[in-house]
């Protein structure tokens, strides 16, 4: 008999609230939100201080979340969900913004630290590893080297919404990919840099 389909949880980070709805601190939530309607989900239910959604990716069966704890404690709902479905740290996708990282860009890890992302910190220190899927959201506003939490809780600008769209589906292909294929396939094909960079992480 085939195998069962692995059960994924899809994480996407964000503040609560329509204040902060289009900034760019909210692009997990976003994106989750978009890989919802791209997949026939509704994510209304509330649990484990989430906003939950259940359904299927492919073959694949998936919870969808929403933290509702704001960013910088999302690590024990994230941890609670896990538990509740009899989910490890190996079934999660973490879908998130990233300062380091351009507008625009695209990075896929299979591990690796917070790099400064309260959020990231906050779900590593409640899972007590590193070890779990993410995708990375680039922010960073063109040719700034850093930015700040006043950049990164104002409305998206009217050129980034204009781009915002297409970047949210090229995150949602990206989770699929994982869900379809795993991380390491995944990230051959949609690490890039922001159109036109020249920049390495």
């Amino acid at each position: 008999m085939p195998d069962e389909p692995k059960t994924w949880l899809v994480a996407g980070l964000g503040n609560p609230g329509p204040e902060y709805e289009l900034t760019p601190h909210n692009l997990g939530f976003l994106a989750v939100d978009r890989l919802a309607v791209r997949n026939g989900v509704r994510i209304t239910r509330p649990e484990s201080q989430a906003l939950t959604g259940l359904g299927k990716v492919g073959n694949s069966p998936v919870i969808l979340a929403k933290p509702q704890t704001f960013m910088n404690r999302s690590g024990a709902s994230v941890r609670d969900l896990l538990a509740r479905y009899e989910l490890s740290a190996a079934n999660l996708i973490l879908v998130y913004d990233e300062l380091a990282l351009e507008w625009n860009s695209l990075r896929l890890r299979p591990k690796g630290s917070s790099a400064g992302h309260n959020g990231v910190k906050s779900v590593i220190g409640s899972l007590g590893t590193e070890e779990f899927a993410r995708v990375r959201v680039g922010i960073r506003p063109e040719h700034a080297l850093s930015g700040n939490a006043d950049f990164v809780l104002a409305p998206l600008r009217r050129a980034q919404m204009l781009e915002l769209d297409a970047l949210l589906d090229t995150v949602c292909q990206a989770v699929e990919s994982i869900i379809a294929e795993g991380v390491e396939k995944s990230m051959a094909k949609y690490n890039r840099r922001a159109q036109g960079s020249k920049e390495e992480e």
